[in-house]
């Protein structure tokens, strides 16, 4: 079993940045690769970032790409969403998932392949 708590929402202005925190706990969650994905009001949840259990590779939506940087430090069991250049858009709420496998290179975008969820963070970029 693996508890995550994202922490690190607020407001912010639109060009601000803003950085999230999910802090993983259970004996195999340095083994996963973990996500960030997001929901805003009346919309699906969507994929925003990924990145390995190793942390040597990672995935962005095309939406976020050059904006956002997902990053996991294993020794302390946490997974990093630095957020620059944020936008209106960018509103949403935000949550930490891990994959359901362990020891997978690759990076899944799909809710389905993480089986483990934060409660989510608030993030509002207002204009």
């Amino acid at each position: 079993q693996v508890q995550l708590v994202e922490s690190g929402g607020g407001l912010v202005q639109a060009g601000g940045s803003r950085r999230l925190s999910c802090a993983a706990s259970g004996r195999t969650s340095s083994s996963r690769a973990m996500g960030w994905f997001r929901q805003a009001p009346g919309k699906e949840r969507e994929f925003v970032a990924g990145i390995n259990w190793s942390g040597g590779s990672t995935r962005y939506a095309d939406s976020v790409k050059g904006r956002f940087t997902i990053s996991r430090d294993n020794a302390k069991n946490t997974v990093y969403l630095q957020m620059n250049s944020l936008k209106p858009e960018d509103t949403a709420i935000y949550y930490c998932a891990a994959d359901a496998r362990v020891h997978i290179t690759a990076v899944a975008t799909s809710i389905y392949d993480y089986d483990f969820w934060g409660q989510g963070t608030q993030v509002t970029v207002s204009s």
